[in-house]
């Protein structure tokens, strides 16, 4: 009887833990829509909020003369990028919101992306074409995200979070784009809303 019982413990334990293995529950913790855009990308081409929306985006905020969190961010980003590729991730998006558009003409970031090793370039939209006051207002009502000048000197102070845009335009969640970023989640999450 003793045997059976622990046979059992053994076979109850396993079958839980290969449940949750097959089951991940995507779980989203914010819930804000993305306010309407009419922006430029790298390519020159128009790019709206309906543009992006139909599929997952993975969203941030960046410059191209950024000294500080930009580099790694991007970076961070392409080791996303080959991640999902790893995991047959395909629909989805990377948009990146200039927070310098002054400087950051479609040349700059096209000239900025080739500096690294994207994956696949096609997913990237690299958006500029307004001005400081627009991407500092579209940023805190669209993402809860803050960017702003910084009067000393030529930077401009931003977040560096990710940020999963479901298809339906609604920021679903963030997560660090900096340090510790977590590549596994991401992908999970990804995927989760790919399906």
């Amino acid at each position: 009887m003793k045997k059976n019982s622990v046979l059992l413990v053994l076979i109850l334990t396993l079958s839980s833990i290969l449940t949750a293995c097959g089951s991940y529950k995507f779980e989203p913790e914010m819930n804000i829509e993305v306010q309407d855009f009419s922006v430029t990308n790298q390519k020159n081409e128009k790019v709206s909020l309906n543009d992006i929306k139909g599929k997952p985006s993975l969203a941030m905020f960046i410059f191209t003369n950024c000294n500080s969190i930009c580099p790694p961010m991007t970076y961070n980003m392409t080791e996303v990028q080959k991640a999902l590729q790893d995991k047959g991730v395909e629909d989805y998006q990377i948009v990146a919101f200039s927070v310098d558009p002054q400087v950051d003409s479609p040349e700059v970031l096209t000239n900025y992306l080739k500096t690294y090793s994207v994956p696949d370039e096609s997913k990237w939209q690299l958006l500029t074409g307004y001005d400081q006051k627009f991407i500092e207002q579209f940023a805190m009502k669209s993402f809860n995200s803050v960017v702003k000048n910084d009067p000393n000197s030529d930077q401009v102070i931003h977040m560096g979070s990710y940020y999963l845009v479901n298809a339906d335009g609604i920021v679903v969640k963030d997560y660090s784009g900096t340090t510790d970023v977590p590549v596994e989640t991401i992908v999970a999450d990804m995927k989760a809303l790919t399906k």
